[in-house]
């Protein structure tokens, strides 16, 4: 029941495993500014072997490759996350697990754990964690990625997109899936203080099973977007799309006071759409206004049915909650018309009114394609600039690094890595993150591939 390279999209080209872990230190073209002192780190799906079953890229062993940059200097260094299932598999010597196909783990597997810590990298009350959705976050060590295992106080699943709140320290989280099995209704929200206690965790119902990959929380307020990408174990046991897209079931966002009980929750709704990754939300007067990466068809994931989707890219829209008036409608509001994905700004705002947001976009136009630019928008003006790569070359993520703590908004760099297709190999970058049209300030050169992944983020020094 092995997948295999020739067929699965997910193990081939960029997407395909690097199975070596190793240390550089990298050629540097330009310059790496001397106040840019620091590390990112970026976290991804690496498959240590050959998957059982048809393999799906959210599945893949985490593997984080950090990039420590000191003195216009860049030395680089990758390490699988070790997880319970990483070493199980390691000793035996090949996949035991089947991802999100059940019938495909190998029988000894069945009920074991079963994380993979390949989504995020998080850093939060002096520990370094790679977090995925059905898991507790993994620890590591910042400098040699070590692997240190699960943080215990969480005790159970936490998101792999956490949000850290400037002015208190706290990091708040939320898991879905959270019942006794995978699969359920039930999510719960969590507040770990700024010394690393878990401080609360209260548990929800939410209007049906759905993949939450990330939540919005403002400086009052946290809010849970349950949209139609739907799990269903009994679909998965009959063989059919353990998640599936059903836009029949609608949209629903729960909306909850962060100093109030989960009893409260205000569910508003709006029509079939699927959100990945918001860019920032905060409160204007009554309102609560949110800038998101939304499509208008989940992708990834098949009907219910098994059938595609037609394929469809998410494009920046602002919902709109009006907390007093009496309707539980979204308002919807186009920001920018470029399919683009990603989305980050200045973390220091988040929760907060911003101006500054960038993600990856795809300046050719169209659903489909790699992304090929950085565009960065000004909310403010509505303005976009971009920086368009060679054709063939795909970047990733863009992280903001702020010039200084007490920096204004923007001011700072956009770091992130880049796969060059016609030499089969990546570049770490840095931009000045207001003038991103300039092209690259930075390029450290590695001398290999590192595949596609999801997210990272930056630790000053």
């Amino acid at each position: 029941m092995d997948g295999s390279p020739s067929i699965n999209p997910f193990l081939a080209g960029n997407f395909a495993p690097l199975r070596s872990e190793d240390d550089y230190a990298l050629e540097v073209a330009g310059e790496f500014p001397s106040g840019l002192r620091g590390a990112y780190y970026r976290n991804g799906p690496n498959p240590q072997f050959e998957p059982r079953g048809q393999y799906h890229w959210f599945t893949g062993d985490g593997m984080i490759h950090a990039f420590f940059v000191d003195g216009g200097e860049v030395a680089y260094r990758n390490r699988y996350v070790r997880t319970p299932k990483w070493r199980l598999e390691h000793a035996t010597g090949k996949a035991l697990f089947g991802g999100f196909d059940p019938r495909a783990s190998h029988p000894s597997v069945i009920g074991k754990d079963n994380g993979v810590a390949n989504t995020n990298v998080v850093w939060h009350a002096g520990r370094m964690m790679a977090l995925e959705e059905a898991h507790k976050p993994f620890e590591l060590d910042p400098a040699s990625l070590e692997s240190r295992g699960y943080v215990e106080p969480y005790k159970g699943r936490v998101t792999a997109h956490p949000k850290i709140d400037p002015e208190t320290g706290e990091m708040i989280w939320f898991a879905y899936s959270a019942g006794a099995k995978w699969f359920s209704k039930t999510m719960c929200y969590g507040v770990t203080d700024a010394k690393g206690r878990v401080t609360r965790r209260d548990t929800f119902e939410a209007p049906y099973s759905s993949m939450v990959h990330d939540f919005l929380v403002t400086r009052r307020h946290a809010l849970f977007p349950v949209l139609p990408l739907t799990g269903s174990l009994a679909r998965a046991m009959r063989g059919g799309p353990a998640y599936a897209w059903e836009p029949e079931k609608g949209a629903h966002v729960g909306v909850m006071a962060r100093d109030a009980g989960v009893k409260n929750m205000r569910w508003f709704t709006t029509e079939a759409c699927y959100v990945f990754h918001p860019m920032n939300a905060w409160e204007e007067g009554d309102a609560i206004l949110a800038d998101v990466m939304e499509y208008p068809v989940a992708p990834l994931f098949p009907k219910a049915d098994g059938s595609t989707p037609e394929r469809a890219s998410a494009r920046l829209v602002r919902w709109n909650f009006d907390l007093a008036a009496a309707s539980n409608t979204i308002k919807r509001e186009p920001l920018d018309d470029m399919a683009g994905e990603f989305p980050r700004f200045d973390e220091r705002r988040s929760g907060l009114s911003y101006r500054h947001g960038w993600f990856v976009g795809r300046s050719r136009g169209g659903d489909a394609g790699a992304f090929d630019c950085i565009a960065r928008v000004d909310l403010e003006t509505g303005e976009r600039t971009t920086y368009v790569f060679p054709e063939g070359d795909t970047p990733g993520e863009p992280v903001f690094a702020p010039r200084s703590a007490g920096a204004p908004e923007g001011d700072g760099w956009i770091v992130t890595v880049v796969y060059r297709g016609a030499e089969d190999r990546s570049d770490f970058v840095v931009f000045d993150a207001g003038g991103i049209e300039a092209g690259p300030i930075g390029i450290a050169k590695v001398p290999r591939r590192i595949p596609f992944g999801f997210h990272g983020n930056w630790r000053p020094a």
